[in-house]
């Protein structure tokens, strides 16, 4: 029997169906991924804001990542917002028990209209028990600032490569630069260091680029890519999915992008030849 090719997202729910687990599930879908979900926490929000969130019990939480595991186990997994210490806590001993070899974390800690997604503690959590086992971590600029203190790609680079995170992408996605946006790429603790360039798209837009990225990357990863390519094929796609989504209106406020500008037929392998 052939199989498909399973994807984890392990995040929170976006009600407008533009970021978190919505934005996840399309991208890994029209990537040609088996999509599989654990919800984080319930946000009430639109295209202009979030008005509430609420975390999911972490028993829950565990519980949800422990079915996946013990009926399909996934060829890649992506984190998105894990909101409370107690949810990571829980999420990092599940992932840890697992094994998982291809965990590609977005650390995302605040919504594009500039709202925190997590509590207080849960920066700490997620430095000391999430960031040591990824793969990849993939923060934007404003998120690398709260993580590392520091300004300069470079340097942020070099202090989440101390935190453990072997591999980092700084994406420059909210960067200033009306032409060129620019995402900073450090591979194998900063051996590798390299960037990749895109097109600025002058849109409004953007709501959930950041999961379609993470999720893009992890769904690559699961089709066999390599990490650096995995990396440059997350970033076309997303341009993309921008690019097709920028003169659509779609709510009063930031945007969804269109996930599905070029949708695969779902893939499937033969176990055996691998």
């Amino acid at each position: 029997m052939r199989q498909y090719y399973p994807v984890l997202t392990i995040a929170g729910s976006d009600s407008s169906g533009g970021a978190g687990i919505q934005a996840d599930i399309k991208t890994i879908s029209a990537i040609g991924c088996y999509a599989m979900s654990a919800i984080t926490a319930i946000t009430a929000q639109n295209t202009t804001g979030v008005a509430a969130v609420q975390g999911i019990d972490p028993d829950i939480v565990a519980r949800q990542i422990e079915m996946v595991f013990a009926d399909i186990p996934p060829m890649a997994v992506k984190t998105g917002m894990l909101f409370s210490k107690p949810v990571i806590e829980a999420v990092s001993s599940v992932l840890v028990r697992s094994a998982v070899r291809k965990l590609i974390v977005d650390p995302v800690m605040m919504s594009t209209s500039g709202t925190y997604l997590i509590e207080p503690d849960a920066v700490e959590a997620m430095k000391n028990l999430i960031f040591p086992h990824a793969l990849l971590v993939t923060p934007n600029c404003h998120e690398a600032i709260a993580l590392t203190g520091e300004n300069e790609p470079e340097k942020q680079a070099q202090a989440l490569h101390a935190m453990g995170c072997s591999n980092v992408v700084i994406k420059g996605g909210d960067s200033n630069n009306t032409e060129i946006k620019t995402d900073f790429v450090s591979l194998d603790c900063g051996a590798d260091v390299f960037d990749i360039h895109a097109d600025a798209v002058n849109t409004a837009n953007t709501h959930g680029t950041g999961c379609t990225f993470s999720a893009a990357i992890a769904s690559y990863m699961a089709l066999g890519y390599s990490l650096a390519d995995a990396i440059k094929s997350g970033k076309l796609f997303v341009t993309k999915a921008i690019e097709n989504g920028a003169y659509i209106t779609c709510g009063h406020g930031h945007g969804p992008v269109n996930h599905f500008f070029a949708p695969r037929r779902l893939k499937n392998f033969n176990p055996k030849s691998i």
